[in-house]
């Protein structure tokens, strides 16, 4: 969440302080809003949210349901989600489809906010949900706003409605009208009307939004707003809100670096819930909104409940067991470990997930850091291998790895790695589908655990009592300096003798005996 990268950090911050504290005075209480409200005016909240919003922490933090707490620091955690949920909107809200379909869907907006590109992702999250649903090319006065929402459409593989060619040719209401006869004639339940947008609030966009309105008579108008534009959000929503009346809020551009206040704002300030968010450019990067998750991943209190939705809409439960078979027997493939990873990149964003865990904020370096077309590059050296290779990487000579290496556009170090690597985790894995406990990389097996080797009690050697035997044996160890664990550089001193001590007077003479001195 880029969005609230900043207002988390300042945040997170300002609990952490008050974590040192057993109890909590008027005084603390007092810095600690006052943080959180420098915290909200930074990050673009509107002046009138941020004050209804602190008064009500400070109210409830000086009350005695903090003074009577176990930890106050806490509770006050606590009071502010609680808060945070209440001017995201309080409660999830849901589209209500109509009785009778079609149910048709009105997007509205100004231009640039993303209203096109949201209309292709409500479409296949509705195909997904098993709707049919039609889009309609209603914008007729932008260039090329009709072709970019055929393209769109194709993507999401939803049905576009276009009769018009657009760039100024047409009427949008006309259009909007002979949508919905297409839509029942046709079958399709859901109709998304795409509208036209503008640089700015004017009298003319709102008045053909209306007339729209009033033609199709829709179930939901969907205010787009884009999450970026700060404190100008506040006077949109409330010149839309005037103009065509929306029944809910669509959040876009939310993966900006922008400080995002207006998410925290429109809902509060207009009083309609935020009913979807845009997360990232790819189609697929859209969820329903849920204020209570969103206050948590502010709050770096993670969202697992977002994650397990991700991990079950990618995941194939059926196909998830057999690769665990395959595992605890042997089994488990580099065409396996290729599923798994197409698997995992079907769940979305691996940053994104990453992001959700709590405490994330602490890994804020190592996400950024993370470069998730590596995954990309895994599967194309596993890709350029033959079936036989795939499930025999024993099978990897020399000349193999280079032809691999060559066909996947890497080197044939980085082909030597995903093979180390790929052994190494196929062998922990075995280890825990068997019970046991993995040796990590870099540590030893942990003693007394099923994963490790039980270490053997050493045996005391038995002094050979030929001394010429003796003295060779002596011989050979002063002759192999690699074998001693310490010594000069020629391999003498502590490891020239028996069990890794100097030689004794008596194997020095036999030595000499030996060697015919």
């Amino acid at each position: 969440m880029a969005q609230f990268g900043s207002l988390s950090d300042r945040l997170t911050e300002t609990f952490r302080k008050l974590r040192s504290k057993g109890r909590l005075t008027p005084s603390d209480v007092d810095g600690t809003v006052r943080e959180i409200r420098r915290a909200l005016l930074d990050a673009d909240v509107a002046l009138e949210v941020v004050k209804s919003f602190t008064a009500a922490v400070r109210e409830r933090a000086l009350s005695d349901e903090v003074n009577k707490a176990l930890n106050p620091a806490q509770q006050v955690v606590q009071i502010v989600n609680e808060e945070l949920v209440g001017i995201l909107g309080g409660q999830q809200r849901r589209l209500e489809f109509a009785k009778r379909p079609p149910t048709v869907i009105m997007l509205a907006g100004l231009q640039g906010a993303g209203k096109t590109t949201l209309a292709g992702k409500l479409g296949k999250w509705l195909k997904k949900d098993g709707h049919t649903p039609m889009l309609v090319a209603a914008d007729l006065q932008r260039p090329n706003a009709v072709q970019q929402l055929q393209v769109v459409g194709e993507q999401a593989g939803v049905h576009v409605f276009a009769p018009e060619p657009g760039n100024g040719v047409g009427d949008p209401v006309k259009v909007a009208k002979n949508a919905i006869k297409a839509a029942v004639d046709q079958q399709y339940d859901t109709v998304i009307v795409d509208t036209a947008g503008r640089l700015g609030v004017d009298a003319e966009l709102m008045k053909q939004a209306a007339n729209i309105r009033k033609a199709v008579d829709p179930d939901e108008v969907l205010f787009v707003i884009d999450a970026m534009i700060g404190q100008d959000a506040v006077n949109t929503a409330r010149a839309f809100q005037e103009g065509v009346d929306f029944t809910g809020v669509v959040l876009s551009k939310l993966d900006g670096d922008a400080r995002g206040g207006a998410a925290l704002s429109v809902a509060s300030v207009t009083g309609r819930p935020i009913m979807f968010a845009s997360t990232g450019e790819s189609l697929d990067d859209f969820e329903p909104f849920h204020p209570d998750r969103m206050a948590s991943r502010i709050l770096d209190l993670g969202d697992i409940l977002s994650l397990i939705e991700q991990a079950q809409g990618a995941f194939d439960e059926e196909e998830a067991r057999k690769v665990a078979d395959k595992i605890a027997t042997d089994n488990f493939t580099l065409n396996d470990f290729l599923q798994q990873m197409q698997q995992l990149r079907k769940a979305g964003s691996i940053k994104g997930m990453l992001g959700m865990l709590p405490g994330a904020k602490g890994m804020r370096e190592a996400l950024d850091n993370f470069d998730e077309r590596e995954i990309i590059r895994t599967e194309a050296i596993i890709q350029s291998m033959t079936p036989q290779e795939r499930e025999l990487p024993k099978l990897l000579n020399g000349s193999r790895r280079l032809r691999i290496a060559r066909g996947a556009g890497s080197t044939v170090t980085e082909v030597n790695a995903l093979v180390n690597r790929f052994e190494q985790a196929a062998k922990m894995m075995k280890t825990v589908a068997r019970g046991g406990v993995p040796q990590m990389p870099g540590m030893g097996p942990i003693p007394g655990m099923h994963g490790g080797k039980k270490q053997q009690p050493q045996t005391k050697k038995k002094k050979v009592g030929n001394p010429a035997k003796r003295a060779a044996l002596a011989a050979g160890a002063a002759a192999a300096p690699q074998q001693a664990p310490k010594g000069a550089g020629l391999g003498l001193g502590a490891g020239a003798g028996k069990n890794g001590k100097a030689p004794t007077e008596e194997e020095l003479a036999s030595l000499q005996k030996f060697l015919g001195r």
